[in-house]
């Protein structure tokens, strides 16, 4: 019986790890520490259906923070490069056009989001003078 409850524990210790997911979104809105966004809905690969497209809603930690996403060649994700200060409340998230924000989410099992990490500005921060696929920060720096 001891060595049930032991193992019971253990997998529920382990799913617990499981249960806090990163997730490609598009944030469309943030109203206060709610944020809005959605995934799929992508080009897909070519002669393959686009993911539907389905949208949801987080709320934000009291300890929340924005990560400048780098792109690592070895696990071919993004991963937390420098902490962008103020929060939600920093410039990338001030003016969310129709195209939104992409970034990589952390969420819990609860609907609670702990970080997200801001992925490549693209072509659109080429044109504001920054260099292309480098998240800008606040302050203009990359």
């Amino acid at each position: 019986m001891k060595k049930f409850a032991f193992a019971m524990v253990c997998t529920l210790a382990a799913v617990g790890f499981v249960l806090a997911d990163e997730i490609a979104v598009t944030i469309t809105k943030i109203d206060g520490n709610k944020i809005s966004y959605y995934t799929g809905g992508g080009k897909g690969k070519k002669g393959a259906e686009p993911a539907p497209k389905k949208e949801g809603t987080a709320e934000a930690t009291s300890d929340f923070k924005v990560y400048k996403g780098k792109f690592d060649a070895d696990t071919k994700k993004f991963v937390k490069d420098e902490e962008v200060p103020g929060g939600l409340k920093a410039d990338n998230f001030k003016d969310i056009t129709d195209k939104g924000v992409a970034v990589t989410l952390n969420v819990d099992d609860k609907g609670k989001a702990t970080y997200a990490i801001v992925k490549g500005g693209g072509a659109g921060a080429a044109k504001k003078g920054g260099k292309k696929g480098a998240a800008a920060l606040p302050n203009g720096d990359r």
